[in-house]
Protein backbone atom coordinates (compact mmCIF):
# COMPACT_ATOMS: atom_id res chain seq x y z
CA UNK A 1 0.00 0.00 0.00
CA UNK A 2 1.73 3.59 -1.12
CA UNK A 3 0.21 6.27 1.29
CA UNK A 4 -0.32 9.94 -0.54
CA UNK A 5 -0.29 13.34 0.44
CA UNK A 6 -2.04 15.86 -1.98
CA UNK A 7 -1.62 19.85 -2.02
CA UNK A 8 -4.81 20.99 -3.81
CA UNK A 9 -7.19 18.25 -3.20
CA UNK A 10 -10.30 20.49 -4.14
CA UNK A 11 -9.60 21.35 -7.67
CA UNK A 12 -9.73 19.11 -10.87
CA UNK A 13 -6.50 17.35 -10.53
CA UNK A 14 -6.85 16.56 -6.46
CA UNK A 15 -10.53 15.49 -7.12
CA UNK A 16 -9.83 13.18 -10.29
CA UNK A 17 -6.56 11.63 -7.58
CA UNK A 18 -9.18 11.04 -5.15
CA UNK A 19 -11.09 9.56 -7.83
CA UNK A 20 -8.39 7.35 -9.03
CA UNK A 21 -7.40 6.41 -5.20
CA UNK A 22 -11.59 5.44 -4.75
CA UNK A 23 -10.93 3.04 -7.53
CA UNK A 24 -7.98 1.18 -5.52
CA UNK A 25 -8.76 1.60 -1.90
CA UNK A 26 -6.60 -1.47 -1.24
CA UNK A 27 -3.47 -0.36 -2.86
CA UNK A 28 -3.48 3.53 -1.36
CA UNK A 29 -4.34 5.66 1.67
CA UNK A 30 -4.55 8.98 1.87
CA UNK A 31 -2.24 10.78 4.95
CA UNK A 32 -2.51 14.50 4.37
CA UNK A 33 -4.76 16.86 2.21
CA UNK A 34 -4.28 20.71 1.51
CA UNK A 35 -7.33 22.61 0.06
CA UNK A 36 -8.23 26.58 -0.66
CA UNK A 37 -11.11 27.97 0.63
CA UNK A 38 -13.42 24.71 -0.07
CA UNK A 39 -13.98 23.63 3.27
CA UNK A 40 -17.55 22.06 2.30
CA UNK A 41 -15.75 19.11 0.05
CA UNK A 42 -12.67 18.85 1.92
CA UNK A 43 -14.85 17.81 4.94
CA UNK A 44 -16.16 15.14 2.14
CA UNK A 45 -12.39 14.16 1.70
CA UNK A 46 -11.65 14.35 5.17
CA UNK A 47 -14.72 11.84 6.43
CA UNK A 48 -14.01 9.46 3.11
CA UNK A 49 -10.32 9.47 3.39
CA UNK A 50 -9.36 10.03 6.25
CA UNK A 51 -6.09 11.92 6.61
CA UNK A 52 -3.97 12.91 9.36
CA UNK A 53 -3.39 16.04 8.75
CA UNK A 54 -5.02 19.21 6.48
CA UNK A 55 -4.37 22.51 5.78
CA UNK A 56 -6.32 24.96 4.04
CA UNK A 57 -5.41 28.96 3.12
CA UNK A 58 -6.16 31.03 5.74
CA UNK A 59 -6.61 30.98 9.55
CA UNK A 60 -10.54 31.85 8.99
CA UNK A 61 -11.17 28.74 6.90
CA UNK A 62 -8.94 26.32 9.43
CA UNK A 63 -11.60 27.32 12.37
CA UNK A 64 -14.57 26.67 9.80
CA UNK A 65 -13.31 23.05 8.83
CA UNK A 66 -12.53 22.48 13.15
CA UNK A 67 -15.97 23.36 13.95
CA UNK A 68 -17.08 20.96 11.18
CA UNK A 69 -15.09 18.16 11.68
CA UNK A 70 -15.23 18.41 15.62
CA UNK A 71 -16.29 14.69 16.09
CA UNK A 72 -12.91 13.16 13.94
CA UNK A 73 -9.27 13.43 15.51
CA UNK A 74 -7.12 15.46 12.88
CA UNK A 75 -4.76 18.31 12.67
CA UNK A 76 -5.79 21.40 10.96
CA UNK A 77 -3.22 23.83 9.76
CA UNK A 78 -3.28 26.70 7.16
CA UNK A 79 -1.18 29.18 5.10
CA UNK A 80 2.51 27.93 3.95
CA UNK A 81 3.20 26.74 7.23
CA UNK A 82 0.26 24.08 6.15
CA UNK A 83 1.38 23.28 2.83
CA UNK A 84 5.02 22.83 4.25
CA UNK A 85 3.37 20.39 6.75
CA UNK A 86 1.28 18.68 4.37
CA UNK A 87 4.34 18.56 1.87
CA UNK A 88 6.55 16.76 4.61
CA UNK A 89 4.45 14.60 6.67
CA UNK A 90 5.99 11.76 7.85
CA UNK A 91 3.59 8.87 6.53
CA UNK A 92 3.44 9.65 2.49
CA UNK A 93 5.68 8.38 0.57
CA UNK A 94 4.33 10.14 -2.47
CA UNK A 95 3.35 13.94 -3.43
CA UNK A 96 0.70 14.92 -5.77
CA UNK A 97 1.28 18.95 -6.38
CA UNK A 98 -1.80 19.76 -7.83
CA UNK A 99 -1.49 23.00 -6.16
CA UNK A 100 -1.95 26.40 -8.73
CA UNK A 101 0.93 28.88 -9.17
CA UNK A 102 4.55 29.43 -7.64
CA UNK A 103 3.03 28.57 -4.32
CA UNK A 104 4.08 25.35 -5.20
CA UNK A 105 7.39 25.78 -5.18
CA UNK A 106 8.24 25.90 -1.49
CA UNK A 107 6.69 22.70 -0.60
CA UNK A 108 7.95 20.86 -3.59
CA UNK A 109 11.47 21.70 -3.00
CA UNK A 110 10.72 20.47 1.18
CA UNK A 111 8.98 17.41 0.06
CA UNK A 112 11.97 16.31 -2.04
CA UNK A 113 14.66 17.27 0.96
CA UNK A 114 11.95 14.76 3.03
CA UNK A 115 12.73 12.05 0.54
CA UNK A 116 8.72 11.74 -1.03
CA UNK A 117 8.58 11.16 -4.50
CA UNK A 118 6.94 14.23 -6.45
CA UNK A 119 3.65 13.22 -8.73
CA UNK A 120 4.01 16.70 -10.47
CA UNK A 121 0.44 18.54 -12.05
CA UNK A 122 2.25 21.91 -10.88
CA UNK A 123 3.89 23.07 -13.84
CA UNK A 124 4.83 26.72 -12.36
CA UNK A 125 7.40 24.91 -9.83
CA UNK A 126 9.68 23.56 -12.74
CA UNK A 127 8.66 26.91 -14.93
CA UNK A 128 10.42 29.20 -12.24
CA UNK A 129 12.51 26.96 -10.06
CA UNK A 130 13.70 23.88 -12.54
CA UNK A 131 17.18 24.79 -12.26
CA UNK A 132 16.76 24.18 -8.46
CA UNK A 133 14.59 21.21 -8.71
CA UNK A 134 15.87 18.80 -10.90
CA UNK A 135 19.32 18.70 -9.32
CA UNK A 136 17.75 18.78 -6.03
CA UNK A 137 15.97 15.57 -7.11
CA UNK A 138 18.56 14.34 -8.58
CA UNK A 139 20.78 14.58 -5.40
CA UNK A 140 18.20 13.47 -3.24
CA UNK A 141 17.48 10.17 -5.14
CA UNK A 142 13.46 11.05 -5.78
CA UNK A 143 11.58 10.81 -8.87
CA UNK A 144 9.83 13.59 -10.67
CA UNK A 145 6.64 11.89 -12.42
CA UNK A 146 4.84 14.26 -14.61
CA UNK A 147 1.42 14.53 -13.92
CA UNK A 148 0.48 17.03 -16.95
CA UNK A 149 -1.35 14.61 -20.16
CA UNK A 150 1.22 16.08 -22.38
CA UNK A 151 4.40 15.25 -19.90
CA UNK A 152 3.25 11.82 -19.10
CA UNK A 153 2.54 10.68 -23.04
CA UNK A 154 6.71 12.43 -23.17
CA UNK A 155 7.43 9.99 -20.34
CA UNK A 156 5.83 6.89 -21.31
CA UNK A 157 7.25 7.17 -24.40
CA UNK A 158 10.51 7.42 -23.55
CA UNK A 159 11.81 6.17 -20.34
CA UNK A 160 12.25 2.20 -21.84
CA UNK A 161 14.03 3.63 -24.51
CA UNK A 162 15.73 6.27 -21.90
CA UNK A 163 17.34 2.81 -20.45
CA UNK A 164 18.57 1.34 -23.33
CA UNK A 165 20.79 4.40 -23.96
CA UNK A 166 18.69 5.98 -26.90
CA UNK A 167 18.45 9.67 -27.21
CA UNK A 168 15.86 12.21 -28.01
CA UNK A 169 16.13 14.00 -31.36
CA UNK A 170 13.05 15.41 -30.81
CA UNK A 171 9.91 16.20 -28.55
CA UNK A 172 6.38 16.89 -30.36
CA UNK A 173 4.41 18.20 -27.54
CA UNK A 174 1.02 18.49 -28.91
CA UNK A 175 -1.91 21.31 -28.66
CA UNK A 176 -5.50 21.04 -28.69
CA UNK A 177 -5.70 24.46 -29.90
CA UNK A 178 -8.15 25.38 -27.03
CA UNK A 179 -11.64 26.93 -27.92
CA UNK A 180 -10.25 29.94 -30.03
CA UNK A 181 -8.50 27.67 -32.79
CA UNK A 182 -8.38 29.02 -36.10
CA UNK A 183 -9.51 32.70 -35.25
CA UNK A 184 -7.19 35.81 -35.77
CA UNK A 185 -6.62 38.22 -33.06
CA UNK A 186 -9.61 40.56 -34.61
CA UNK A 187 -11.84 37.99 -33.93
CA UNK A 188 -10.58 37.54 -30.34
CA UNK A 189 -10.96 41.19 -29.37
CA UNK A 190 -14.29 40.88 -28.39
CA UNK A 191 -14.34 37.19 -26.55
CA UNK A 192 -15.72 36.85 -23.27
CA UNK A 193 -15.22 34.94 -20.19
CA UNK A 194 -17.27 32.37 -20.94
CA UNK A 195 -15.78 31.62 -24.02
CA UNK A 196 -12.46 31.38 -23.20
CA UNK A 197 -13.75 28.62 -20.46
CA UNK A 198 -15.35 26.36 -22.63
CA UNK A 199 -12.67 24.02 -23.82
CA UNK A 200 -13.49 21.46 -26.55
CA UNK A 201 -12.03 18.27 -24.99
CA UNK A 202 -10.86 19.06 -21.73
CA UNK A 203 -12.32 19.60 -18.31
CA UNK A 204 -9.68 21.21 -16.51
CA UNK A 205 -9.51 24.62 -13.59
CA UNK A 206 -10.65 28.19 -14.50
CA UNK A 207 -7.27 29.09 -14.63
CA UNK A 208 -5.56 26.37 -16.46
CA UNK A 209 -8.33 26.72 -19.46
CA UNK A 210 -8.07 30.21 -19.82
CA UNK A 211 -4.39 29.62 -20.04
CA UNK A 212 -4.88 27.05 -22.96
CA UNK A 213 -7.27 29.56 -24.63
CA UNK A 214 -4.30 32.05 -24.77
CA UNK A 215 -1.44 29.19 -25.32
CA UNK A 216 -0.03 30.52 -22.62
CA UNK A 217 -0.34 26.84 -21.09
CA UNK A 218 1.47 25.15 -23.77
CA UNK A 219 4.56 27.79 -23.79
CA UNK A 220 4.54 27.19 -19.79
CA UNK A 221 4.60 22.76 -20.74
CA UNK A 222 7.54 23.34 -23.03
CA UNK A 223 9.09 25.48 -20.40
CA UNK A 224 8.59 22.29 -18.20
CA UNK A 225 9.69 19.53 -20.48
CA UNK A 226 13.17 20.86 -21.14
CA UNK A 227 13.74 20.50 -17.35
CA UNK A 228 11.65 17.13 -17.04
CA UNK A 229 13.99 15.73 -20.10
CA UNK A 230 17.07 17.58 -20.59
CA UNK A 231 16.80 18.62 -23.69
CA UNK A 232 17.33 22.09 -25.35
CA UNK A 233 14.42 24.43 -26.42
CA UNK A 234 14.97 23.88 -30.00
CA UNK A 235 14.59 20.02 -29.75
CA UNK A 236 11.13 20.70 -28.46
CA UNK A 237 7.92 21.21 -31.40
CA UNK A 238 4.65 22.13 -30.05
CA UNK A 239 2.10 20.98 -33.13
CA UNK A 240 -2.15 21.63 -32.38
CA UNK A 241 -3.70 18.30 -32.62
CA UNK A 242 -7.75 19.22 -32.37
CA UNK A 243 -8.76 15.97 -31.39
CA UNK A 244 -6.41 15.34 -28.57
CA UNK A 245 -5.87 11.70 -29.05
CA UNK A 246 -2.55 11.80 -29.54
CA UNK A 247 -0.78 13.13 -25.92
CA UNK A 248 2.73 13.89 -27.26
CA UNK A 249 5.78 12.36 -28.99
CA UNK A 250 8.92 11.20 -29.33
CA UNK A 251 11.40 11.34 -32.35
CA UNK A 252 14.38 9.54 -31.64
CA UNK A 253 17.85 10.00 -33.57
CA UNK A 254 16.73 7.19 -36.48
CA UNK A 255 13.63 9.31 -37.23
CA UNK A 256 10.75 7.23 -35.33
CA UNK A 257 8.39 8.31 -33.31
CA UNK A 258 6.68 6.77 -30.25
CA UNK A 259 3.62 7.96 -29.39
CA UNK A 260 1.42 7.75 -26.27
CA UNK A 261 -2.40 8.06 -27.19
CA UNK A 262 -5.77 7.50 -25.17
CA UNK A 263 -8.91 9.60 -24.24
CA UNK A 264 -8.46 13.19 -23.07
CA UNK A 265 -8.81 12.31 -19.36
CA UNK A 266 -6.33 12.69 -16.84
CA UNK A 267 -7.05 9.98 -14.91
CA UNK A 268 -4.95 7.96 -17.06
CA UNK A 269 -1.65 10.57 -16.28
CA UNK A 270 -2.32 10.57 -12.43
CA UNK A 271 -2.61 6.78 -12.33
CA UNK A 272 0.27 5.97 -13.76
CA UNK A 273 2.71 8.49 -11.67
CA UNK A 274 0.90 7.56 -8.67
CA UNK A 275 1.36 3.26 -9.53
CA UNK A 276 4.99 3.87 -11.59
CA UNK A 277 6.62 1.66 -13.21
CA UNK A 278 2.89 -0.97 -12.88
CA UNK A 279 0.00 0.21 -15.14
CA UNK A 280 -3.39 -1.31 -13.09
CA UNK A 281 -6.50 -1.40 -14.90
CA UNK A 282 -8.57 1.81 -15.07
CA UNK A 283 -12.51 1.75 -15.20
CA UNK A 284 -12.48 4.90 -17.67
CA UNK A 285 -13.84 5.41 -21.44
CA UNK A 286 -11.38 3.38 -24.04
CA UNK A 287 -10.32 4.64 -27.27
CA UNK A 288 -12.20 3.41 -29.93
CA UNK A 289 -10.13 3.32 -32.98
CA UNK A 290 -12.96 2.76 -35.38
CA UNK A 291 -14.71 5.55 -33.91
CA UNK A 292 -12.14 7.85 -35.19
CA UNK A 293 -12.57 9.61 -38.02
CA UNK A 294 -9.58 11.67 -38.63
CA UNK A 295 -6.64 12.83 -36.61
CA UNK A 296 -4.91 16.01 -37.77
CA UNK A 297 -2.11 18.52 -37.35
CA UNK A 298 -1.47 22.39 -37.47
CA UNK A 299 1.34 24.33 -37.04
CA UNK A 300 0.29 27.03 -33.99
CA UNK A 301 -0.75 30.18 -34.81
CA UNK A 302 2.22 32.17 -33.10
CA UNK A 303 1.06 35.55 -34.75
CA UNK A 304 -2.34 35.34 -32.76
CA UNK A 305 -1.64 33.64 -29.72
CA UNK A 306 2.04 35.38 -28.98
CA UNK A 307 1.60 33.89 -25.38
CA UNK A 308 3.68 30.86 -26.84
CA UNK A 309 6.27 33.20 -28.65
CA UNK A 310 6.49 35.32 -25.26
CA UNK A 311 7.09 31.82 -23.34
CA UNK A 312 9.92 31.12 -25.64
CA UNK A 313 11.47 34.08 -25.24
CA UNK A 314 11.32 34.30 -21.63
CA UNK A 315 12.64 30.53 -21.95
CA UNK A 316 15.56 31.52 -24.18
CA UNK A 317 16.59 34.74 -22.17
CA UNK A 318 16.61 32.43 -19.11
CA UNK A 319 17.31 34.11 -15.44
CA UNK A 320 14.12 35.11 -13.31
CA UNK A 321 12.56 35.63 -17.10
CA UNK A 322 10.41 32.71 -17.12
CA UNK A 323 9.47 33.52 -13.36
CA UNK A 324 8.27 36.74 -14.98
CA UNK A 325 6.38 35.51 -17.80
CA UNK A 326 4.50 32.85 -15.27
CA UNK A 327 3.74 35.39 -12.42
CA UNK A 328 2.76 38.20 -15.21
CA UNK A 329 0.21 35.88 -16.60
CA UNK A 330 -1.04 34.45 -13.02
CA UNK A 331 -1.91 37.91 -12.50
CA UNK A 332 -3.24 38.51 -15.52
CA UNK A 333 -5.62 35.46 -15.84
CA UNK A 334 -6.76 36.86 -12.30
CA UNK A 335 -7.89 39.83 -13.77
CA UNK A 336 -9.17 38.85 -16.66
CA UNK A 337 -11.23 36.04 -14.38
CA UNK A 338 -12.25 38.81 -12.59
CA UNK A 339 -13.26 40.29 -16.11
CA UNK A 340 -10.81 43.59 -15.38
CA UNK A 341 -9.08 43.05 -18.18
CA UNK A 342 -10.06 41.86 -22.26
CA UNK A 343 -8.49 38.44 -23.14
CA UNK A 344 -5.89 39.82 -25.80
CA UNK A 345 -4.46 41.95 -22.74
CA UNK A 346 -3.31 38.63 -21.07
CA UNK A 347 -0.42 38.85 -23.61
CA UNK A 348 -0.08 42.50 -23.66
CA UNK A 349 0.77 42.08 -19.71
CA UNK A 350 3.16 39.84 -20.26
CA UNK A 351 5.10 41.56 -22.42
CA UNK A 352 5.00 44.65 -20.65
CA UNK A 353 6.51 42.75 -17.43
CA UNK A 354 9.15 41.06 -19.49
CA UNK A 355 10.30 44.22 -21.12
CA UNK A 356 9.97 46.20 -17.75
CA UNK A 357 10.89 43.95 -14.82
CA UNK A 358 14.86 43.98 -13.93
CA UNK A 359 16.57 40.34 -14.86
CA UNK A 360 18.77 38.32 -13.02
CA UNK A 361 20.65 36.18 -14.27
CA UNK A 362 21.15 33.32 -11.85
CA UNK A 363 18.13 33.72 -9.51
CA UNK A 364 17.96 31.69 -6.09
CA UNK A 365 14.84 30.91 -4.37
CA UNK A 366 14.77 33.84 -2.63
CA UNK A 367 15.23 35.95 -6.06
CA UNK A 368 12.14 34.03 -7.96
CA UNK A 369 9.57 34.72 -5.43
CA UNK A 370 11.01 38.54 -4.85
CA UNK A 371 10.91 38.80 -8.97
CA UNK A 372 7.10 37.48 -8.64
CA UNK A 373 6.26 40.15 -5.67
CA UNK A 374 8.01 42.65 -8.53
CA UNK A 375 5.53 41.76 -11.07
CA UNK A 376 2.14 41.77 -9.23
CA UNK A 377 3.43 45.43 -7.78
CA UNK A 378 4.56 46.72 -11.65
CA UNK A 379 0.98 45.32 -12.97
CA UNK A 380 -0.83 46.71 -9.73
CA UNK A 381 0.48 50.23 -10.46
CA UNK A 382 -0.86 49.70 -14.01
CA UNK A 383 -4.13 49.27 -12.65
CA UNK A 384 -4.31 51.97 -10.63
CA UNK A 385 -3.22 54.39 -13.30
CA UNK A 386 0.36 54.89 -12.02
CA UNK A 387 2.91 53.12 -14.26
Amino acid sequence: MKTIAILGSTGSIGTQTLDVIRQHKEDFCVSALSAGGNVALLEKQIREFHPALVSVASEKKAKELRILTADLDIEILYGMEGLLAVATQEQSEILVTAVVGMMGIRPTMAAIKAGKDIALANKETLVTAGHLIMPMAEACGVKILPVDSEHSAIFQSWHGEKACGNRIDKILLTASGGPFRGKKRGDLETVILADALHHPNWSMGRKITVDSATMVNKGLEVMEAKWLFGVELDQIQVVVHPQSVIHSMVQYEDGAVIAQLGTPDMRLPIQYALYYPERRYLNEERLDFYKLASLTFEKPDAETFTGLHLALEAMRRGGNMPTVFNAANEKAVALFLDQKIRFLEIADLIAESMANVPFKEHPDLDDILNTEKAVYEYIDRGEKGIR
